[in-house]
């Protein structure tokens, strides 16, 4: 089993930044992948940027070039930093963990609100 707990969200103006971390623990060796999705209420969740164990990165179309997901192995943590932020950015966004065996995992969500 992994757990995953995000952090950073909040309240931010357009055009501002905010980063979201999500600690990962239990059974990390099992991880490949972890990525962030967003979900608005009527929607379905969609990803928003992945990197794999080995350093690869995708991103929906709709951040690049804004936002930028990194890992710190060492910490077992994710960071997803969000720069040039837009009203329609507005989420709860969620950490996801991938295991080798496909299993998934997610985190609780943190709301992120970008509004003036």
């Amino acid at each position: 089993q992994v757990q995953l707990v995000e952090s950073g969200g909040g309240l931010v103006q357009p055009g501002g930044s905010l980063r979201l971390s999500c600690a990962a623990s239990g059974s990390i060796s099992s991880i490949n992948t972890m990525a962030w999705y967003r979900q608005v209420p009527g929607k379905q969740r969609e990803l928003v940027a992945r990197i794999t164990s080995g350093g690869n990165l995708n991103y929906a179309d709709s951040v690049k070039g804004r936002f930028t997901i990194s890992r710190d192995n060492a910490k077992n943590t994710v960071y997803l930093q969000m720069n040039s932020l837009k009203p329609e950015d507005t989420a709860v966004y969620y950490c996801n963990a991938a295991s080798w065996s496909l299993s998934m995992y997610w985190g609780q969500g943190t709301q992120v609100t970008v509004s003036s």
